[in-house]
């Protein structure tokens, strides 16, 4: 179970990573996503409507206000899918 989440977050980082055209080594668990990576709220919703086609979920508005960090996104992504 670790591996797949350890992999699920490497997907993760990797989309995010793409979106915002960063490096993927800049995108870690702990950077935030409008502060550290410059993602302004157009980035984060484009960002959000991916992540849901590639991993057909659904991110409810209110929780994706309360995403500060990749980490977040990480951790939510992982508890739905769960």
């Amino acid at each position: 179970m670790e591996k797949k989440n350890e992999n699920l977050t490497n997907e993760i980082c990797a989309a995010i990573a793409k979106q915002l055209r960063k490096p993927v080594t800049e995108v870690t668990l702990n950077k935030r996503l409008k502060e550290d990576l410059n993602a302004d709220s157009l980035d984060l919703v484009e960002l959000m409507m991916n992540l849901e086609e590639q991993y057909h979920i659904t991110i409810a508005d209110e929780d994706l206000v309360k995403m500060q960090t990749i980490g977040d996104v990480v951790n939510y992504i992982t508890k739905i899918m769960q």
